[in-house]
C-alpha cells in the first residue's frame, strides 16, 4: 500500500509539472501575438539637440555648424601660481616625545602636520619658524623647519 501511495504521489507530481509547462508555453504564445498585433517590440525615440527624448524626428533644416577646432578635449592646463614657497608660522604644539607637532601659517591662518624629519632647528611651542609644505599621505606638511632669527 505504501508503494502505490508513492507512485501516486510521483504521478501526481508529474503532472502539476506539465500542467505549469503547458501554461508557460501557453502565456509565451499570447506576448507574441500581442507583441505582432501592436507592431511589436520597443517604440521608437529620438533624440533632439538638448539631449531630450522625443517621438518626432529632428528638423534637419536648422543645424548649427560647429567648428571642430574649436571643441577642447580633457582637462584644460593648469597655469603655474608663482609663490614664495618659503612661509612663515608660529608652533603651535610640539611633542618631542612622539616626534611630531603643528605649525600655523602667518598669512592664512592653516594648520599643517610637521615631523621631527622634517626639522633643521629644534623647536619648541610658540617659537616663529620658516618652513616650506610638501605634500604627504593625508594632506601639506611643513618641512625645513628652522626657526626664525
Amino acid at each position: 500500500m505504501a508503494k502505490s501511495q508513492q507512485s501516486y504521489n510521483k504521478r501526481e507530481k508529474e503532472k502539476k509539472r506539465l500542467k505549469r509547462r503547458e501554461e508557460k508555453q501557453k502565456k509565451k504564445e499570447a506576448r507574441k501575438a500581442e507583441a505582432k498585433e501592436t507592431g511589436g517590440g520597443i517604440p521608437f525615440a529620438y533624440v533632439d539637440e538638448f539631449g531630450n527624448l522625443t517621438d518626432t524626428p529632428q528638423d534637419r533644416t536648422e543645424k548649427e555648424e560647429i567648428d571642430a577646432s574649436s571643441i577642447e578635449l580633457g582637462i584644460p592646463k593648469k597655469v603655474e601660481e608663482e609663490f614664495d614657497p618659503v612661509r612663515k608660522g608660529k608652533v603651535s604644539y610640539f611633542d618631542h616625545s612622539k616626534g611630531f607637532g603643528f605649525i600655523i601659517d602667518a598669512e592664512t591662518q592653516e594648520k599643517y602636520f610637521c615631523h621631527i624629519s622634517g626639522l633643521i632647528d629644534e623647536i619648541n611651542e610658540n617659537d616663529k619658524v620658516t618652513f616650506e609644505l610638501e605634500k604627504g599621505m593625508k594632506g601639506l606638511n611643513a618641512v625645513k623647519v628652522t626657526l626664525q632669527g
